[in-house]
């Protein structure tokens, strides 16, 4: 009752469209708030680290911490690998590393402590197979991979 009395002493269609609209808004807005999942971190995005002409080829989850990228160069046939963390912090032990498949002594690491992120590595392997990984927390390796 209250509010059939404020529509009409306000101005009788033009509030009444004003109210509807707002109280529509509203509605949509809980509805999206609702909709929207929660997430603690957003997944890491390569951050150009190996420079330009490395364009992104294959990542690899590291849970729910971090991710590796392995990137390429056509222009000089170099792989590159960086391990980026989610969310910047204080430093913790990290690691990135790449080799060429059954090629001992061809690995090229880098490890240590950081705040964001470990590398970049890089080894020239055009036209073999590459092993490569990351760690931060958790540690993800594939072998014999991206062969070319």
């Amino acid at each position: 009752m209250r509010l059939k009395h404020i529509i009409k002493t306000a101005g009788g269609l033009r509030a009444k469209r004003r109210i509807a609209a707002v109280g529509t808004a509203g509605v949509l807005a809980c509805g999206a708030v609702i909709a929207v999942p929660g997430t603690a971190q957003a997944a890491a995005s390569y951050n150009g680290a190996c420079g330009a002409g490395y364009g992104v080829i294959d990542q690899m989850d590291l849970g729910a911490d971090g991710r590796v990228f392995l990137t390429y160069s056509s222009a000089t046939g170099k792989n590159c690998v960086v391990t980026m963390r989610n969310v910047v912090g204080p430093k913790e032990p990290m690691q990135a590393m790449i080799s060429i498949s059954g090629v001992p002594n061809s690995s090229v690491m880098d490890y240590g402590s950081y705040t964001s992120y470990a590398g970049p590595v890089y080894l020239y392997a055009r036209g073999s197979c590459v092993d490569w990984s990351g760690f931060f927390r958790l540690e993800r390796v594939r072998y014999n991979d991206h062969c070319g």
